[in-house]
């Protein structure tokens, strides 16, 4: 009887180390009740003896008990993670800005091409650091059921503009070829989190791509949805990487040597299921394509009265 307990035991405690309430209390509960059909009277759920009893007990305990210190041990190390990855992220463009600073400062005379490309070099700094507190303010609001999205009627052209110019130009010259179907309609929707969508996509491709390859953007719509893509020439990836692309902190195996903490798809991710939306990524002809579809729940009144 007691290898049958532990047999019956084994999958509380699988099942407990994912660290997930209801489908621990879920198992447990079906492990009693088949562990029941064992203790005297065999083959019924009535059972007499306490020890049987207190045995059940332990399982909801045992539990318990696993699935909290599992759940403490990812958070701790979640927080690991993004301690790690966010410190040297924002020591990147930290260094790079107090570097070139000084540079500025102490150099007497200094030639104005170097004064320009160290000036240069500080804004895109700057500009790096603001992405990266943007985004991770993003992610808590997301976050925070509490916080309700502050929808209103966007321009998708316009936010796609928006976001083009936190980088710097010189780097966006000839690389960015975008399609935008005309007469967009407007979309309903929060103006701040879908600018961080094309920002961080934007960013993604700009990362991620062959340099001075170009970075190909098209948003179109169909009568019930809008559709943006983002493809970028680079080495196709495997099922199982564009499989998990989304996923917090992941990273693919092949860029080891490009700066970047792995959070940033996860926050369009997070930005387009908040707008009940889908994002996916694939391999195209010549690299890699993120979709983002966007369905319209909801149009300006000019439109109804169009269609009346």
């Amino acid at each position: 009887m007691t290898n049958i307990i532990l047999i019956h035991l084994l999958p509380v405690i699988v099942i407990a180390l994912r660290g997930e309430w209801i489908a621990t209390f879920i198992t447990t509960t079906a492990s009693i009740a088949l562990l029941a059909l064992y203790a005297p009277p065999t083959l019924s759920f009535i059972v007499h003896e306490m020890i049987y009893i207190w045995s059940f007990i332990i399982f909801y305990i045992v539990g318990y008990t696993i699935t909290f210190q599992a759940r403490k041990i990812h958070a701790n190390s979640v927080k690991e993670i993004l301690y790690n990855t966010l410190s040297h992220d924002l020591k990147t463009p930290l260094s790079s800005i107090m570097g070139n600073a000084t540079f500025v400062v102490e150099t007497h005379p200094l030639d104005p091409a170097l004064r320009y490309q160290a000036l240069a070099q500080i804004i895109e700094s700057s500009r790096q650091m603001n992405r990266l507190i943007n985004s991770l303010l993003d992610s808590a609001r997301l976050k925070n059921p509490q916080t309700p999205l502050k929808n209103g009627w966007c321009d998708m052209e316009d936010l796609l503009t928006v976001a083009l110019r936190e980088f710097r130009r010189d780097v966006l010259h000839e690389r960015i070829d975008y399609y935008v179907s005309s007469e967009l309609p407007l979309f309903y929707g929060d103006s701040g989190l879908l600018m961080r969508l094309f920002v961080n996509l934007i960013d993604n491709a700009l990362k991620y791509s062959d340099e001075e390859k170009p970075i190909k953007i098209s948003i179109t719509t169909t009568p019930n949805a809008f559709h943006i893509s983002f493809s970028n020439e680079c080495p196709p990836l495997e099922p199982t990487e564009l499989a998990n692309l989304f996923e917090k902190f992941y990273r693919a195996g092949n860029t080891a040597d490009i700066s970047g903490s792995g959070f940033g798809l996860s926050i369009c991710r997070d930005i387009t299921r908040a707008h009940h939306g889908t994002i996916r990524a694939y391999n195209d002809d010549h690299g890699i394509r993120i979709e983002v579809t966007l369905p319209i729940l909801k149009r300006p009144a000019s439109l109804k009265m169009d269609t009346l």
